[in-house]
């Protein structure tokens, strides 16, 4: 393999996220699943906007998508990243490709792109700082082959794959290539679940994904669960070594367990005043990967990753202000 011009080449759906403050009655008037994420078409996505600008007003607007949030983490903490994505022609698609190149993204995105609609994602945050999410995919739904870098994943330390992936096919074949060429570049593979109800709906899909195994894998305690049919975390954990070399279990205001290949290592929460829960495991895995690709051992990784999705749930909107990665870091490394 020659030397690595990139530390995390990522695969996702690229969505511009509209971050709503919210009350659980507006949630139960218009029939929404408190806490998970919901596909929908973009009529029904259109109209929910058109509610929410009506009752309560947008209070952030960004490029994202899970693994774009994790990826743009880890470049401003001083990472390299490349993200292979898709967004159409069309206003929202230049917000997002604009967005995520100020972060330092590398991209396959070009200023010519295909005609279409791109995809939003309205999240739904509630005083109880959890957060509901209502998803158009858009023209992300046919992210495929086509728009993978091959030079740029051969030239990467790690590929990462966001499992909102398997909800398409053409996404799911993509998948499966992007693992084909990171095998033969000797990188190495790390996969998170995203969302317990990819787990719920999509088992078979992400089995597929998950191929031969994974080098690691991100997911909740739900998700491991769910994933496992456990009844408990440590349960859980036994089963998805089968999977994965190397397993990361975020818990909330319970930190986070972690399978280091050889060691179980419980990872503390730090102290947070919860505002919004969107991005915490995002965060999580961007600034996690970042420790493993400075050589860091997974106790030192955590404890960062920790630090950097308290920061993230004590503040609106998913992701912390680019200048705020470079303080953290400096305070993690002096403390």
């Amino acid at each position: 393999m020659s030397t690595p011009r990139f530390d995390v080449y990522a695969i996702g759906n690229a969505l511009v996220d509209a971050e709503y403050r919210v009350t659980d009655a507006f949630l139960d008037s218009h029939g929404i699943s408190k806490g998970e994420m919901t596909l929908v078409e973009e009529a029904p996505q259109q109209a929910l906007i058109t509610a929410l600008d009506s009752a309560f007003g947008l209070e952030k607007r960004a490029s994202g998508g899970s693994a774009a949030n994790t990826i743009i983490a880890l470049a401003a903490f001083g990472g390299r990243s490349f993200y292979s994505c898709k967004v159409a022609n069309d206003g929202t698609g230049d917000f997002y490709v604009h967005d995520l190149h100020a972060a330092g993204v590398s991209s396959n995105l070009k200023p010519e792109r295909e005609s279409g609609v791109s995809g939003t994602c309205v999240v739904m945050v509630t005083p109880d700082s959890e957060r509901t999410m209502h998803t158009f995919l858009g023209i992300t739904s046919d992210v495929s082959v086509s728009e993978l870098v091959p030079d740029s994943l051969a030239a990467s330390k790690w590929l990462y794959i966001e499992g909102y992936l398997v909800s398409s096919d053409s996404a799911r074949a993509a998948v499966l290539e992007a693992r084909r060429q990171a095998r033969a570049a000797g990188a190495r593979i790390a996969l998170t679940f995203s969302d317990p109800a990819m787990v719920r709906f999509f088992k078979a899909g992400l089995a597929e994904m998950l191929d031969d195994g994974v080098d690691l894998l991100f997911c909740n305690d739900e998700e491991a669960c769910l994933w496992s049919n456990a009844g408990s975390v440590e349960e859980a954990l036994t089963n998805l070594k089968v999977i994965a070399k190397q397993v990361v279990i975020t818990r909330g205001k319970d930190g986070a367990l972690i399978w280091d290949g050889a060691t179980q290592i419980a990872i503390a929460a730090s102290p947070a005043t919860p505002v919004d829960s969107n991005g915490a495991g995002d965060m999580f895995a961007g600034a996690y990967l970042f420790g493993l690709t400075r050589d860091w051992d997974a106790a030192r990784a955590g404890a960062l990753a920790s630090r950097a999705a308290a920061a993230v749930v004590s503040q609106f909107g998913p992701r912390l202000p680019l200048d705020a990665h470079t303080a953290l870091l400096r305070e993690f490394n002096q403390g």
